[in-house]
């Protein structure tokens, strides 16, 4: 009896949030229809504290947007976090310091097209998967990366394993859902002796046993190419010359919103310690106002950002995105 006076006390608290100057009833309006378009559903009490987030979170980007800056802000799936609990779910949280990276990857001397996107150039980049609560965006750049570069070598373009690489990488100094570098899932590969694709070993979104089948390896890695750190211009060459190159980069609370243009942020760092968030650049080019930007590859699904894509300012090193570049030359 004392258990249902006191929900009834926490539930009329509850329920009488929306009426107060707190959250306007356009944004509990608001909130309803995000909700109905990500086929959310909560009890009495997270619908309101959610309803408090999603208000902020609509109030931040309002603001942005009215702002002028080199990039717009909206709403997505996200839209119900506070950026500590998206960082948890989706970000690396094991410290990833990539600051030991030697470089192998030997420039030429140019010039360079003023625009290149793979994804332009043949059937080299698999469509945009989504990561799900597990940080295991290291794997997807991965994945990315050996797929197009593969690809690339074939002409065959197959969807690779991210499962892989979280339940079986772990002696690379790679942590399942709690993080990993790209290079060192490409030393995986190379000693491992292939990587499965996504069909036969389907991607859970959680830690579990390696089930590796050598038999069914379906892609290689002969050696991994690491560019030198913040060598911004040799990931340049790399992609212009050769195929899409993995990075890191520090993803801060105002990426979480990101919607179009090219992002750039003063509250990011831009050292190797503090990258949190790998992904794959298939492409760069420059703004009709000269903003020069890297065109790259999220796993956050296809309904995020520019259809699963965002730009970020090129030759800045913005957010430490040049700290720890790398890319795998296939074995064919």
């Amino acid at each position: 009896m004392a258990l249902q006076v006191i929900w009834f006390i926490t539930a009329t608290v509850f329920s009488s949030v929306h009426l107060t100057p707190l959250v306007s009833l356009e944004e509990e309006y608001q909130f309803k229809q995000w909700m109905s378009q990500h086929d959310r559903a909560y009890d009495t009490l997270e619908f309101y504290h959610r309803l408090h987030i999603f208000a902020e979170n609509k109030r931040t980007i309002d603001h942005h947007n009215a702002g002028n800056h080199s990039f717009t802000m909206g709403l997505n799936q996200f839209s119900d976090m506070r950026f500590e609990e998206f960082r948890k779910s989706f970000l690396l949280t094991e410290p990833q310091n990539c600051s030991a990276t030697e470089g192998g990857h030997v420039s030429s001397a140019g010039p360079y097209p003023e625009f290149i996107d793979w994804r332009m150039k043949g059937d080299y980049v698999t469509p945009v998967k989504s990561q799900g609560h597990c940080g295991s965006c290291w794997t997807f750049s991965t994945t990315g990366c050996l797929e197009s570069v593969t690809a690339i070598a074939t002409g065959k373009l197959i969807p690779l394993s991210e499962q892989q690489l979280i339940d079986c990488a772990k002696d690379f100094n790679n942590h399942g859902c709690f993080g990993g570098l790209p290079s060192q899932a490409f030393e995986y590969i190379k000693y491992n002796n292939g990587l499965m694709t996504e069909e036969d070993y389907p991607y859970k979104g959680i830690d579990d046993s390696c089930q590796f089948e050598p038999a069914l390896a379906a892609a290689f890695v002969r050696d991994v190419v690491n560019i030198s750190s913040y060598d911004e211009k040799a990931m340049v060459d790399a992609v212009a010359r050769l195929n899409p190159v993995s990075f890191a980069f520090e993803v801060v609370s105002d990426f979480m919103h990101y919607k179009e243009g090219v992002y750039t942020s003063t509250k990011c760092k831009n050292t190797a310690d503090k990258v949190n968030h790998a992904v794959l650049a298939v492409g760069y080019g420059a703004e009709e106002n000269g903003t020069p930007y890297w065109i790259v590859k999220n796993s956050w699904g296809p309904a995020w950002g520019v259809d699963g894509y965002f730009l970020i300012e090129r030759g800045q090193n913005m957010c430490g995105l040049a700290a720890c570049s790398s890319y795998p030359l296939p074995l064919v």
